[in-house]
């Protein structure tokens, strides 16, 4: 047995004490892509506009469509690329796009207009994240408000909002506070260069990310976007009292103790000492579980933890029992939750925890939680 517990009434809480800090007259946007970082964009979407966000953020019309079809009907936010033959279907389920350069803004107000409709468009500039949005910095900047003002004014197109991504907010260090404030500022510059030419301001104007709704509440501006701090993980969210919403358990399948000299798993890399007591869990890197963990991480038992002994499979592992009598077949182990912070596994594996929580495999089931009671489970698999 493997599942994912997602506890919607954690998401609640991690939501109320971000809302609590940016106050009310800031909105809330909630980044669902990628099915919510593998908690389910359609769960956590649902809870979101039940506890009044106002914004939710995906990375394609394929999610924005999924989450539209499943009753989800607060505005949403495509932070990628849609193509212009998608325009229709835009307009049709009322989804503003973020434009990104002139040839898309053409693009887009050339097949509204082709529908007959008006597309909501978010202008996305560039202020230092090197990756998508109108380029303004340093000589650039004259060209870039210009092609702003260019797309705000197209026929077709309504540009509710402006916004940009920081590339070093959640990152420590003078030279990186540096950076994003001056990231900032030149979005403020443009900004107010912009409405002058315009003759009118947007409505929304946001870059305020994890990083930045932590450390820089000067930057919160009309909404902010907390990504990691919303699910209650890294190193922001314990300091502001945040719990993570995705517990990952499975179960001690088989359990066997081998004498001394016995080499576990795959190439013989870890090799008993002593008479050892060794479980096999139906987890591995099939599902989600990174090999490169082999003989660091530990899996958190009853009895406390217990260390990965030999290579990560694909289907299971083997963790060490030595020492813990009362861990025994059908015994529960948690391999990342509130129990065994998912930090500790990001940094052994040198990623972020984005990266595992998204890595989780759609073989593994999801159950929600509510008042500790189980209130809905998927499975991603074909039926």
């Amino acid at each position: 047995m493997k599942v994912i517990e997602i506890d919607l009434d954690t998401l609640a809480h991690n939501y109320s004490a971000l809302k609590k800090r940016i106050g009310e007259n800031v909105k809330f946007l909630g980044v669902v892509k990628a099915d919510a970082y593998g908690h389910g964009s359609v769960q956590i979407s649902r809870l979101l506009q039940d506890l009044g966000a106002d914004y939710l953020a995906v990375s394609s019309i394929d999610e924005a469509i999924e989450l539209r079809k499943n009753d989800i009907t607060m505005p949403i936010l495509i932070l990628g690329h849609t193509p212009r033959e998608q325009v229709s279907r835009l307009i049709e389920y009322n989804i503003t796009q973020a434009v990104t350069c002139k040839a898309k803004a053409l693009e887009y107000s050339e097949e509204a207009v082709k529908a007959n409709g008006t597309l909501k468009i978010h202008i996305k500039v560039d202020t230092g994240m090197s990756r998508l949005g109108y380029l303004c910095d340093n000589d650039f900047f004259e060209n870039g408000v210009d092609g702003i003002c260019h797309g705000c004014s197209l026929p077709g197109l309504y540009a509710e909002g402006i916004f940009t991504h920081f590339a070093v907010s959640d990152e420590a260090g003078d030279q990186n506070a540096e950076y994003t404030k001056h990231q900032f500022k030149l979005f403020c510059d443009v900004i107010n260069e912009v409405e002058n030419k315009l003759g009118h301001k947007f409505e929304i104007k946001h870059c305020a990310n994890t990083g930045a709704v932590a450390k820089y509440p000067e930057t919160w501006l009309d909404m902010v976007r907390p990504g990691l701090l919303l699910y209650g993980y890294g190193e922001f969210a314990d300091e502001l009292g945040l719990k993570p919403v995705m517990t990952l358990k499975t179960t001690v399948s088989t359990i066997k103790i081998y004498p001394a000299g016995t080499a576990i798993s795959y190439g013989g890399i870890f090799k008993t000492t002593d008479t050892t007591r060794i479980g096999v869990v139906p987890y591995g890197y099939a599902d989600g579980f990174f090999r490169c963990l082999s003989n660091k991480y530990s899996l958190m038992t009853k009895e406390g933890p217990a260390c990965i002994r030999g290579k990560i499979c694909m289907d299971m592992c083997m963790i060490d029992l030595t020492g813990k009598p009362s861990v025994d077949v059908g015994s529960e182990v948690e391999i990342f939750g509130k129990k065994n912070s998912i930090n500790k596994m990001a940094q052994m594996a040198q990623t972020i925890p984005y990266e595992l929580t998204c890595a989780v495999s759609k073989r593994v089931p999801r159950f929600y939680i509510k008042d500790n009671k189980i209130v809905e489970k998927e499975l991603l698999l074909r039926g």
